[in-house]
């Protein structure tokens, strides 16, 4: 196998382990900040160190404007919307239910790639959205998980943060963001997480706070979340994006549920229901056969003066 061929498999072990841990960090994390301002603190933090990384490794030619604008964009749509309006539903939906609403993410990079670049799925994949759908309507037609108001717009956050997230994956590719890996994480961080804490700021998610209310989970939480949640899962998830299609990106969502309804249940004393169980199974069978299917025509169509982004097999995208 080659170097390259490593990588991959090593940054889907990272983002299919990792971030399936981080949505009980996440929780942990707020037991003593606020939602959108403990993600500004976690993403301005992993990405000045990021960038600081990517400085020491000798890049110090300055990104272009429209390098930032493009880094801007998918930080908000990744970052302060995708993370943080889950974060912030985590207040009141449990760490497993709020990863199994994540998994619904190919069916939505399948109906956005359909409705935005004419690419109509194939019969398998419509399979597996009807499977989806029904494994999610179990899921959130349970009344002891969602019994009340709050849990309600929970589940409404977090399928509007998964569906901004969907649709930054299929941006990606199209967009310069520079040859330097890092660098462009780091930019999107760096935007990602001053957006969330200026929006934590406006809506006074600091009023009333003090040092003092810092518990050590929180400080734990927050240090693994910046270090392996942010740094390393999300610099493999870009790398991923640049090397592999993003359905092929998006298949963390079979292994992520899974990590969190354990670590949720083993860790954080969360209910694991037969029906939740039932319906994660049915839910990911759907996932499997939306990104099993064969599309019949290229995801992206090719832009002037883009750059070819080999992936495996024949295909090529370009941005």
């Amino acid at each position: 196998m080659t170097r390259e061929q490593w990588l991959i498999i090593g940054a889907f072990a990272i983002t299919y382990f990792v971030w399936g841990s981080t949505y009980l960090a996440n929780y942990w994390a707020i037991d003593s900040l606020p939602p959108f301002g403990m993600c500004g603190v976690r993403f301005l933090t992993a990405g000045g160190l990021l960038y600081g990384i990517s400085w020491f490794r000798g890049d110090r030619t300055p990104p272009t404007r429209r390098q930032w604008a493009n880094a801007g964009l998918l930080g908000v749509m990744f970052l302060s919307v995708g993370v943080g309006g889950v974060v912030w539903a985590q207040q009141w939906v449990d760490t497993s239910m709020a990863a199994l609403l994540v998994a619904f993410q190919p069916l939505l990079i399948m109906l956005l790639l359909w409705g935005f670049f004419a690419n109509r799925p194939p019969a398998k994949a419509f399979l597996g959205a009807i499977i989806s759908i029904f494994g999610m309507s179990l899921l959130i037609g349970q009344p002891e998980l969602v019994s009340g108001r709050a849990e309600i717009l929970g589940l409404l956050a977090i399928l509007f943060a998964v569906l901004t997230w969907a649709y930054g994956m299929i941006l990606n590719p199209r967009l310069d963001l520079g040859q330097n890996r890092f660098r462009a994480t780091a930019m999107q961080m760096l935007i990602g997480g001053g957006v969330a804490m200026v929006f934590s700021l406006l809506i006074g998610e600091w009023e009333g706070w003090s040092a003092a209310q810092l518990s050590s989970k929180t400080v734990l939480s927050l240090a693994y979340l910046v270090i392996f949640g942010a740094i390393i899962a999300f610099s493999a998830f870009n790398f991923l994006m640049r090397t592999v299609s993003p359905e092929k990106a998006a298949t963390s969502t079979y292994v992520n549920p899974v990590v969190a309804l354990l670590l949720g249940a083993a860790l954080n004393n969360e209910a694991v229901t037969l029906q939740s169980i039932i319906a994660g199974g049915v839910l990911l069978t759907g996932v499997y056969f939306i990104n099993s299917s064969k599309s019949a025509k290229p995801v992206f169509e090719s832009n002037e003066g883009a750059e070819e982004l080999p992936l495996p097999g024949k295909t090529v995208l370009k941005r």
